[in-house]
């Protein structure tokens, strides 16, 4: 599938960019007719110090944020990001003045959870939501009810890439959006019209990658 591979530069900056592979894809939520592979994005100090630069333009000096909380493998980019909006002079009501960067885990029945240890960071804190992306809204669902059920207040929600603009009425700050792949289509398993042609699905996709079949 590697050899499909498109890149698509992000017009505010050429040296971010998605890779995307054209095909038939299952998620957890739904049917994709684009596999959006972010690993260098995710891991590369380069491309994750970029996109953090980025995101964290789209946040005002009005801004408070004390965590951000990492879905889909984003830690490295969050980690800069955090540095990003500290430089913007985004505030912080932390103690030190400093912010938490903080990934949950998934119990037994797949609830996204915060370890004891952890969940001071969640509890009255303003929390920033970053994930790789948001296609269906439903894990952003998951994740919001799981920051509220810990006590956190949602300042914000970033996407390195999103095909919707809100969720539960929060605006969803993104790198690349549906402009930027028209061809992007995302479809209920009961509806997709490549199922409805026999066209097999080429891979499993969760937040981290993809398993071929």
């Amino acid at each position: 599938m590697e050899t499909r591979t498109m890149k698509i530069p992000s017009k505010a900056d050429g040296s971010v960019f998605l890779r995307v592979i054209p095909g038939h894809f299952a998620t957890n939520h739904s049917h994709i007719n684009h596999y959006i592979d972010m690993t260098t994005l995710k891991s590369r100090k380069s491309e994750a110090q970029g996109a953090a630069k980025l995101l964290a333009q789209r946040y005002s000096m009005t801004t408070i944020v004390d965590t951000i909380v990492c879905m889909d493998g984003c830690g490295v980019i969050g980690a800069y990001l955090a540095d990003e909006l500290q430089k913007a002079g985004v505030m912080s009501v932390n103690q030190h003045q400093t912010l938490y960067v903080v990934t949950p885990e998934l119990d037994n029945n797949g609830q996204l959870i915060f370890r004891d240890n952890t969940q001071f960071m969640i509890e009255k804190k303003n929390v920033l939501l970053l994930l790789a992306t948001a296609t269906t809204g439903q894990t952003i669902d998951r994740a919001l009810q799981s920051i509220a059920y810990y006590g956190g207040i949602v300042s914000g929600i970033a996407a390195l890439f999103s095909a919707i603009t809100k969720a539960n009425g929060v605006s969803v700050n993104t790198i690349f959006s549906q402009k930027d792949l028209p061809d992007y289509q995302t479809y209920a398993f009961n509806q997709c019209p490549l199922c409805k042609k026999n066209i097999r699905v080429d891979a499993i996709v969760n937040g981290f990658g993809y398993s071929k079949l």
